[in-house]
């Protein structure tokens, strides 16, 4: 999944895809232990979506807080 498309989506669809990706890396980790994963680079490429999905979650977290005004910030730091 390229960073365009997750970029696009909201923090709920994302919460969802973050889900459904860590299902997805567990069972391709089950499946590399027993043998019946030929091509392993699949849990590299599942690692990083996963990777960017975490990124984005936490940039929507704090964009709302970066921009705050300026006099708000300041006395929420002096308390």
């Amino acid at each position: 999944m390229e960073f365009k498309e997750l970029k696009n989506k909201s923090a709920g669809e994302l919460q969802k895809l973050l889900v459904d990706q860590r299902n997805n890396l567990r069972e391709l980790k089950f499946k590399v232990a027993s043998d019946q994963l030929k091509n392993v680079r699949t849990v590299r490429v599942a690692r990083k979506i996963i990777a960017r999905i975490l990124f984005l979650l936490n940039q929507k977290k704090i964009a709302p807080i970066q921009n705050r005004p300026q006099d708000q910030a300041e006395a929420k730091s002096d308390k």
